[in-house]
């Protein structure tokens, strides 16, 4: 069966169970909803039709992000590196005003707007524009700017405003699991089962936005690596990413440049993890994630088409 209407396929299904090893099912022993959930098409979303993975360029509007230390933190030279990733294969953008590593501090809203809203309005006719913030102020300034997409690292959960916002603008809305506030989230994280976990919470972040009038088919989920994870658990949730498509949405994955791929690969630097980061990629592709989120698209990009060229043939190849 196809995966999500996607670009792979399977034959067999692993439970994943609390109380008991994983049992695999053959296809017949799924129940007609099981099955449609993890089978049913997935609705064209900004920048992410589903024929192929879909990469979200990072263009943070912040002096003090992980991955780049404030480069872009001037609006122009944000809006000129948005545009060189659009360039590089960026099929949309993902503007950020407030740093959510961890043990950052919040911003107010009034400094994210002033950091944002010149970067969206100067991406917007280039492309599908994602705002990642938590605050409804600020999506409601971004999306006024031209953004069709809110990414909240929040789920929802922080700015009780933003879900009857995403409704009534009628925009999709991308819901993040993160384990505690971004100041305080990495130390000592725990969790009994940490995929199990992180399913059930977003599941019940998607009744949350379902209930606030936002339909399932404009619902990404992201199980937040590297959001109150130690490396073990960054590395369960790799392994076991397909068990989020029993959501029914489409599954973005955050993985660029961080902390765990430095400590299992080297890379003391952010700018040094682009081969890891790659490396996780691809394994997330395989696992049918639709949207990854990435820093580095050009090398991205190109790891990709080798990829669909071996696997599916569908890949432009030089032939000597």
């Amino acid at each position: 069966m196809r995966l999500a209407g996607g670009w792979c396929w399977f034959v067999q299904v692993e439970r994943l169970r609390r109380d008991g090893p994983p049992e695999t099912l053959a296809l017949c022993d799924l129940t007609a909803p099981e099955l449609a959930a993890l089978t049913a098409a997935r609705a064209p979303l900004p920048g992410s039709d589903c024929a192929r993975p879909a990469l979200m360029g990072v263009v943070n509007v912040t002096p003090d992000s992980f991955s780049d230390g404030g480069l872009f933190f001037d609006a122009g030279q944000a809006i000129a590196h948005g545009v060189a990733l659009r360039r590089a294969g960026a099929d949309l953008l993902d503007v950020g005003g407030e740093s959510t590593r961890p043990g950052s501090d919040p911003v107010s809203t009034q400094k994210e707007i002033a950091r944002i809203a010149p970067v969206v309005a100067g991406l917007a006719g280039h492309g599908p524009v994602s705002i990642d913030t938590r605050k409804a102020a600020v999506a409601a300034a971004a999306l006024d700017a031209g953004a069709g997409l809110v990414n909240d690292v929040s789920a929802l959960g922080h700015d009780p405003a933003l879900a009857p916002l995403v409704a009534a603008r009628g925009v999709p809305v991308c819901l993040m699991h993160a384990q505690g506030a971004p100041k305080t989230m990495q130390q000592a994280p725990r969790y009994d089962n940490v995929t199990l976990d992180v399913f059930d919470w977003l599941a019940q972040r998607v009744a949350v936005a379902e209930a606030a009038g936002i339909a399932r088919n404009r619902i990404i989920v992201d199980p937040g690596i590297g959001f109150g994870k130690t490396v073990e658990h960054n590395l369960q949730l790799l392994r076991d990413l397909a068990v989020f498509h029993m959501l029914g949405c489409q599954i973005l994955l955050g993985a660029s440049r961080k902390r765990f791929i430095g400590v299992i690969g080297g890379g003391e630097d952010p700018p040094d993890r682009v081969a890891g980061s790659i490396a996780v990629a691809l394994w997330a592709v395989a696992q049918g994630v639709q949207i990854l989120r990435v820093h580095d698209v050009a090398e991205t990009r190109q790891a990709l088409s080798l990829q669909a060229a071996i696997t599916t043939g569908t890949g432009q190849a030089e032939r000597n």
